[in-house]
């Protein structure tokens, strides 16, 4: 056995530790991810996915090359374990992997320009002196275009760090009361 020193690098994870606590971000994956689809020089986006975007499934979409697209969105999957703030659009451009369009690749476009808005955002675990543990909880209640099912999400906190979060559409379909 030999001791390799503190971790600082692990699958594309970079870890950075301090007296506040333990750093992780994938800054370097996301600058490699924005170099090798020519997007490194792009105007950074504000937010990762529009306001009441309306991606859906219609009959006039324009088909993109599928396997480009399905790549794309794995990668930004894989991305989205040290970016939370990714995760609610992630999961909604992964919901058109077997029919991908015109209208889904650009909003796969407006998550990498918001990336590179701050490419080394990443999540820090800080010593906060308790164990209280916390979990918040939201949903879509029927909003999908497509299907009429509902998106829902949580996050859990423990001593004040993130631990765990998903954004995950539900089976259940709404129904009208009509």
């Amino acid at each position: 056995m030999k001791d390799l020193g503190g971790l600082k690098y692990f699958l594309g994870i970079e870890v950075a530790r301090s007296r506040e606590g333990i750093y992780l971000s994938q800054r370097k994956y996301v600058l490699d991810l924005l170099s090798e689809i020519r997007m490194i020089a792009c105007k950074p986006a504000y937010t990762p996915i529009m306001q009441n975007h309306q991606l859906g499934i219609y009959q006039d979409q324009v088909p993109i090359n599928k396997e480009r697209y399905q790549r794309l969105v794995r990668r930004l999957i894989y991305l989205s374990l040290t970016r939370p703030d990714i995760a609610y659009a992630v999961s909604v451009v992964s919901q058109f992997m077997h029919a991908s369009s015109k209208d889904h690749m650009a909003a796969v476009m407006r998550i990498l320009s918001y990336l590179k808005g701050a490419p080394g955002k990443g999540l820090m675990y800080r010593k906060h002196g308790h164990t209280e543990l916390k979990g918040y909880t939201n949903a879509d209640w029927a909003e999908n275009i497509t299907d009429r099912r509902s998106t829902s999400g949580y996050f859990t906190f423990v001593a004040g760090n993130l631990v765990t979060w998903r954004s995950k559409k539900q089976n259940v379909v709404a129904r009208s009361s009509a």
